[in-house]
C-alpha cells in the first residue's frame, strides 16, 4: 500500500463527492485557494473575521472538519469562488492539508511537508507547510496553494516551488547543524521567541509524522517538552540528525517507530488563542 495515495485519518474528506472536482493538481490548488483565507490575510481582503472563527477554525485537525465548516457556510459547489465570509479561516497547514486531501481523492499521490519558506520575510526562514505531489515520472513537486493569490508576488510558479525557496525541515536542520545557516533565522518572523534550533527540530518531527500519515497541527507537540535551545540534549541532536539524514521512505518509517518520535494518542497542543491543552487524537491506522 502506498501511504501517499491513501487518505490518512487527517486528510480523509469523509463523504465528499469528488465527481465535480478537477483532476489536475493546478486546478485543485486554485480550488483550495478560493476556499481558505489565512488568518493573517483577513485585513488584506477587507474581511473583519468573527473572533470565534479566528480562534477556532484553525484548530480543525481533520479535512472533514474543514469541509463541514465550508458546507455550513455555503451550499455552493467547492469549485465555485466564495466571498471571504463563506471561507475557512486557517493557516498554511490547512491549505496544504486540504490540497493533499483533494489530490489523494482524485488519484494523485500527495503528502504535506513541514519546513521553512524564504519568500515571506527577507532574510528569514518562516515556519510553513506546503503540499507535495507525485508526477507521472515518479518525481515529487512542491505546491503552495496559499501563495496563488497574486498579492504574494513570488518570482516562481506556486505549483512548482523551488527547493531553495521552501526548505523541508530536514534540509533546514542539516544546514543549521553544518553551520551553513543561522538557526536564529528559522521560526515565526512575526512572533518573538519562536526561533532557533529547537524550533527547527520541532519541524523535523512534524515533517516525519506527516510523511507517515500523521498530519498534526503546527503547534502540536509530544514527548519531552523542548521550547528553547538550552533544553536540547546531545541525544536530541543525534536523533534529529538521524531523521534529517534518512535517505528513503523505508528508513523514515523505521525511524518513526521510535517511541521518542511516534505521535501518541494524546498530545499537547500549544494553541495560538486557547493556551496549552491536552488533546486526544482520533483513532488511526498504525501503518
Amino acid at each position: 500500500m502506498d501511504l501517499h495515495e491513501t487518505q490518512s485519518v487527517f486528510s480523509d474528506p469523509g463523504g465528499l463527492d469528488t465527481d465535480a472536482l478537477p483532476g489536475d493538481p493546478a486546478e485543485l490548488a486554485a480550488v483550495v485557494r478560493q476556499l481558505i483565507i489565512h488568518r493573517l490575510e483577513c485585513a488584506h481582503v477587507g474581511y473583519a473575521v468573527p473572533e470565534e472563527r479566528l480562534r477556532e477554525d484553525a484548530e480543525s485537525r481533520y479535512a472533514d472538519e474543514i469541509l463541514r465548516l465550508l458546507r455550513e457556510r455555503s451550499d455552493a459547489p467547492l469549485t465555485q469562488p466564495r466571498p471571504p465570509e463563506e471561507r475557512f479561516v486557517g493557516t498554511c497547514r490547512d491549505f496544504a492539508l486540504l490540497l493533499c486531501s483533494l489530490l489523494r481523492a482524485t488519484g494523485t499521490a500527495a503528502r504535506i511537508r513541514c519546513g521553512f519558506a524564504r519568500y515571506f520575510a527577507a532574510g528569514f526562514h518562516d515556519d510553513h507547510w506546503v503540499a507535495e505531489y507525485r508526477l507521472p515520472d515518479g518525481s515529487w513537486r512542491l505546491a503552495d496553494a496559499q501563495i496563488l493569490d497574486p498579492s504574494y508576488q513570488v518570482p516562481f510558479d506556486p505549483l512548482d516551488v523551488p527547493r531553495d525557496q521552501f526548505l523541508v525541515a530536514g534540509d533546514a536542520w542539516r544546514l543549521c547543524r553544518a553551520g551553513r545557516a543561522d538557526a536564529a533565522t528559522f521560526g515565526v518572523s512575526h512572533l518573538g521567541g519562536l526561533q532557533g534550533l529547537w524550533f527547527v527540530r520541532s519541524n523535523v518531527l512534524h515533517d516525519l509524522a506527516a510523511l507517515n500519515g500523521v498530519e498534526v497541527l503546527p503547534w502540536d507537540g509530544w514527548g519531552r517538552e523542548i521550547l528553547d535551545d538550552g533544553a536540547l540534549t546531545e541525544a536530541d541532536l543525534v536523533l534529529a540528525d538521524a531523521v534529517a539524514g534518512a535517505g528513503s521512505q523505508e528508513e523514515l518509517r523505521r525511524l518513526y517507530q521510535d517511541p521518542r518520535l511516534t505521535v501518541p494518542d494524546e498530545i499537547v497542543s500549544y494553541t495560538t488563542h486557547g493556551g496549552v491543552r491536552k488533546v486526544t487524537l482520533r483513532a488511526r491506522d498504525r501503518r
